[in-house]
């Protein structure tokens, strides 16, 4: 197996960050490859030799952006078996992804309405076998008995992700106090969550849900 060498992957490690950067400020077709480039501190041609076009480089964003998520997911044999201490773990690995490129996020959401193509085929090559890394877990809960055998996994993993991703986007645009902390709000969305997979199983602290 062939191994980059060290410089050729410091320099490819620069055009990601340099691209994570423009894509965010710039949106997917306002984004040049001479811009990404330039603040990279390499020439264009630079750029060529390690991505072939502009779409394989926003594959490469969406591929680090999502790399610690993908980490924490591979190795599911280590996951604790304790299905609100391995949600809770799942929920602050996937805010604290949202909350550090949330100008990158913030730019697919509006990019998906306007190139659907584009956003859709890298989300679709990033975010969905996440999504199914997920899906699995609690599919094996339910073959362990600790999540109901009914239970619709797909809705039920897109509404907590979607939960968490509104909590970013809500706390970066309006961070008026809401009346519950940043941490109350992430636990507040597993044990919603628990208690649509596990109806029979009580919230740590149904009184403040």
């Amino acid at each position: 197996m062939t191994h980059p060498k060290p410089g050729k992957e410091k320099t490819r490690d620069r055009l990601i960050e340099a691209a994570i950067e423009v894509f965010a400020t710039a949106g997917i077709v306002g984004a040049t490859t001479r811009e990404i480039a330039r603040v990279a501190g390499v020439n264009e041609v630079t750029l060529f030799r390690h991505f072939q076009n502009k779409e394989q480089l926003l594959g490469a964003v969406v591929q680090q952006v999502t790399a610690l998520q993908s980490e924490t997911l591979a190795n599911q044999d280590e996951w604790t078996q304790d299905l609100r201490q391995d949600l809770l773990h799942y929920a602050w690995v996937y805010t604290n992804m949202l909350e550090t490129h949330e100008a990158l996020v913030r730019m697919f959401i509006g990019e998906a309405k306007r190139h659907p193509e584009e956003a859709v085929k890298v989300l679709q090559q990033s975010f969905l076998p996440l999504r199914d890394k997920l899906t699995n877990y609690l599919q094996k809960g339910i073959e362990r008995g600790t999540v109901q055998p009914d239970a619709d996994l797909l809705l039920s993993v897109d509404l907590f992700t979607g939960m968490l991703l509104a909590g970013v986007l809500r706390r970066h645009t309006a961070p008026a106090q809401r009346g519950y902390s940043r941490d109350r709000y992430v636990e507040g969305c597993v044990d919603l969550l628990i208690r649509g997979l596990c109806p029979d199983i009580a919230p740590v602290n149904p009184q403040r849900l």
